[in-house]
């Protein structure tokens, strides 16, 4: 049932050199403080540090005790004290307070501040204007690339989402430069890059620039990575907004992948213990269902059931020597596909519970019909009864903002009512949220008179009028406008489908939402690698509002093997789905070619609406 690889896919570049690179660098910036030292580290740095030099290693280089930076005085005897933390004001005032906490109380130690994935200049004022900068020393740790598996890298930066998108704050633009320029040191030069979005422009920009400084570095390396492709998460929110339907993309909206690995309760492991589970490629049963549409999971996991009862069955006619071959061999690898076999079990059960208890069937139904364009008026009386019956404030802000941006922004009337209803459903202080989404682009009002039918024949009449190059400033209000369905159209986003669309076999990327939708980023990066650049998409990328901002840079290096040039490495800037993965993972088996991601952080609906946010869960 999981896809065959076809036999000529091509080999991935081995990341594990990234994690050997990371902890080497994190020692000798601990070494750098001689003798033994307690560590403070900030909560969302402790999951990717466990995925780096776990405390063991720690311990070998004289870290002895390990706290938590949080908003309570630390009760460390150690002489030196070293803070791990993320480049955030409030970070530095909680080191300022301890180090003059030990002033007053006439206490002299050694500090060391390390930043990752770098120091920002405000930090640093922090410091100064609180009186410890001759104090403390501060280093970088430049560790912005986690590989989570053997094809996925997360610069873990949650927080890339708002800064950039809603707060306009550039400051990351430098870290996803500095982690390409990594890549291309390691893995040879890209010979081809393409990217659309104003931060795509801007991180390829800077790397260009990284590049040049630092010339000859990796000239006469072979590339092992053919294509790149940067792509913002603005260009396509409608696929993150979408409920996930393949396997992996609904344990992480269900139980939140964090990290790469996932915390189940009680309620999956069926004891009084939770657990945390590593998903990745090494779980053999995982890594066959991560990629499946929910529906042919369970069939799957029960025939893996009886085929693991028969191996087990076998040793009742074994001989003592075959019996003793048995244990030592095989045993072990049967005792662990077992557990994980009942976990993943588990894990299935637990998402039906949770699904079936929320109407998932009418939920997805309505995302469909707003895909597709169909029974409007139906789908707003869906969203409004969701919120009456407060089922839960991030699935109607979702529902409402997937409603925006595939009609183009709501009538006036709607928008006014849905978020009178809202704000008294669930409470006034939601009110900055409002403000928030509609800066974003994800939840605003048509101007009078800007009806569908309106805006696209402005816009079609625009592209058919040559002249008209640059967009006039009379239709410059239009530029958050999404375009949703004059895209689609376009790149055939809704499948014609005759008859029941086969979810066990499917044709296209469709079948992560059901065979409803093909993801517009993947369909976007599926024609720009089939036609080698824009050309022919020009349409698409004016009513992506993205005409100065889609970019094709070839070299005219020859040194690209054709196995490189089937490797393509897809940069999200701003998250990325575990659905879109699945697509593009798809793409890669039915072209014979491999996706490798990197994403700023892994992303879904809950996490893009929670960003948005002024009221904290």
């Amino acid at each position: 049932m999981a896809f065959p690889h076809r036999p000529d896919a091509p080999e991935l570049p081995d990341f594990s050199m990234l994690k050997r690179l990371a902890r080497d660098q994190l020692i000798y910036l601990l070494e750098q403080l001689p003798g033994k030292k307690d560590l403070f580290i900030e909560a969302d740095l402790m999951s990717p540090l466990d995925r780096i030099a776990n405390v063991s290693i720690l311990k070998q280089h004289e870290v002895d005790k390990l706290y938590k930076v949080e908003n309570k005085p630390a009760l460390s005897s150690s002489e030196q004290l070293c803070f791990l933390v993320r480049p955030r004001i409030k970070n530095m005032r909680y080191i300022a307070n301890l180090v003059n906490a030990d002033k007053l109380a006439g206490r002299t130690r050694k500090y060391k501040v390390i930043f990752s994935p770098q120091k920002f200049y405000a930090c640093e004022m922090v410091l100064e204007e609180e009186g410890i900068y001759g104090d403390v020393s501060c280093d970088e740790w430049a560790f912005s690339l986690l590989p989570l598996d053997v094809d996925l890298l997360s610069m873990e930066l949650p927080e890339f989402f708002r800064d950039y998108f809603l707060e306009g704050d550039q400051r990351w633009i430098n870290t996803v430069a500095q982690a390409l320029h990594l890549l291309s040191t390691l893995y040879g030069p890209f010979p081809n890059c393409y990217g659309i979005g104003r931060c795509a422009k801007m991180s390829h920009e800077l790397w260009k620039k990284l590049e040049e400084e630092e010339d000859g570095e990796s000239k006469g390396r072979r590339p092992e990575i053919g294509h790149v492709f940067l792509l913002d998460r603005d260009v396509d929110f409608v696929t993150a907004l979408c409920s996930q339907v393949v396997y992996e993309g609904l344990v992480d909206d269900t139980f939140r992948i964090k990290c790469g690995s996932v915390d189940f309760g009680p309620e999956v492991t069926s004891s009084d213990k939770s657990l945390k589970v590593l998903l990745n490629a090494k779980d053999k049963v995982f890594s066959e269902i991560r990629n499946e549409h929910f529906s042919n999971v369970f069939s799957f996991l029960s025939q893996k059931a009886r085929n693991l009862q028969a191996q087990y069955d076998r040793r009742r006619g074994m001989d003592i020597k075959q019996m003793k071959n048995f244990v030592s061999q095989e045993l072990k690898g049967l005792k662990q596909e077992h557990r994980l076999l009942s976990l993943h079990i588990g894990a299935c059960e637990s998402i039906m519970k949770k699904k079936t208890k929320q109407d998932f069937q009418e939920l997805i139904k309505t995302e469909h019909a707003l895909l597709e364009g169909f029974d409007i008026r139906e789908s707003t009386g869906y969203i409004e009864e969701h919120i009456d019956r407060q089922v839960s404030p991030i699935e109607s802000l979702r529902l409402m903002c997937l409603l925006s941006i595939t009609e183009n922004g709501l009538i006036p009337k709607d928008y006014r009512s849905l978020k009178t209803q809202y704000l008294q459903s669930y409470g006034p202080e939601h009110l900055l949220t409002f403000s928030n989404l509609r800066r974003a682009g994800l939840l605003t009002e048509q101007a009078p008179g800007d009806t569908l039918t309106a805006v696209e024949s402005k816009v079609s009449k625009l592209v058919t009028d040559k002249a008209a190059g640059k967009i006039t400033d009379a239709f410059s209000s239009l530029a958050k406008r999404s375009n949703f369905r004059a895209i689609s159209k376009k790149l055939n986003l809704i499948p014609r489908v005759d008859g029941e669309y086969d979810l066990k076999v499917p044709r296209d990327m469709a079948y992560v939402f059901s065979g409803a939708y093909v993801p517009l980023s993947c369909r976007i990066i599926e024609q720009v690698l089939e036609r080698r650049g824009w050309q022919g998409l020009d349409e698409v990328v004016r009513l992506l509002n993205c005409s100065e901002l889609a970019f094709t840079d070839m070299s005219k290096e020859d040194k690209a093997s054709t196995e490189s040039l089937r490797v393509i490495l897809v940069v999200f800037l701003g998250g990325c789905t575990f659905s879109e993965i699945s697509a593009l993972r798809f793409l890669g088996r039915e072209k014979g070619c491999r996706f490798i991601f990197l994403t700023t952080a892994v992303t879904n609906s809950a996490r893009l609406m929670e960003a948005m946010s002024e009221v904290k869960a």
